[in-house]
């Protein structure tokens, strides 16, 4: 397969897994990325909760940092999922984010190759995401092979709406 994304800016960029030390960075890219999706009211996470939930023997996430340069320049975070329908293990991407001075030099392509890396060292079959509508990056999703499942739509239910069925 030829690369869809070509060769600039990639050979500065560096992955690694995530560290607590990284909860920082990792709550100030999150919250840009809500920013930038303009969707900051439903962003609530903390250093203290990221560090608790991504790190250690019972992690609920798993964290790349991107760097060039030794700066930190973006990030991936995944969990796994299984799909009951294929009878297989997948890795779900919950956010990316590459930071406005690091567009365009392949760093999402590095973290999402990495995942796909890992995925396959871990028997899973697929990738899955979630994007919003008005994200451009949707562009880069088509281009690495993702495509859009017109079928389904996600829904949730926050914690208010959660506790008021509880109490039905």
């Amino acid at each position: 397969m030829t690369n869809p994304f070509g060769t600039a800016g990639s050979d500065d960029v560096t992955i690694r897994e995530a560290v607590p030390e990284d909860a920082e960075i990792m709550a100030t890219f999150l919250r840009e990325l809500a920013e930038f999706q303009e969707t900051t009211e439903y962003f609530h996470a903390t250093e203290e909760n990221l560090r608790r939930d991504g790190f250690g023997p019972a992690r609920e996430f798993e964290t790349l940092i991107a760097e060039s340069d030794g700066e930190a320049v973006g990030l991936a975070t995944f969990n796994r999922t299984y799909s009951t329908w294929e009878g297989s293990a997948g890795l779900f991407i919950q956010d990316l984010f590459v930071a406005e001075e690091a567009r365009g030099k392949q760093v999402g392509f590095h973290l999402v190759k990495e995942i796909a890396r890992i995925a396959k060292d871990r028997g899973a079959t697929h990738l899955q995401l979630n994007v919003v509508h008005a994200n451009p990056a949707r562009n880069f999703y088509s281009r690495a092979g993702f495509f859009h499942m017109d079928d389904l739509l996600t829904y949730r239910l926050p914690t208010e709406k959660m506790r008021e069925l509880l109490e039905l």
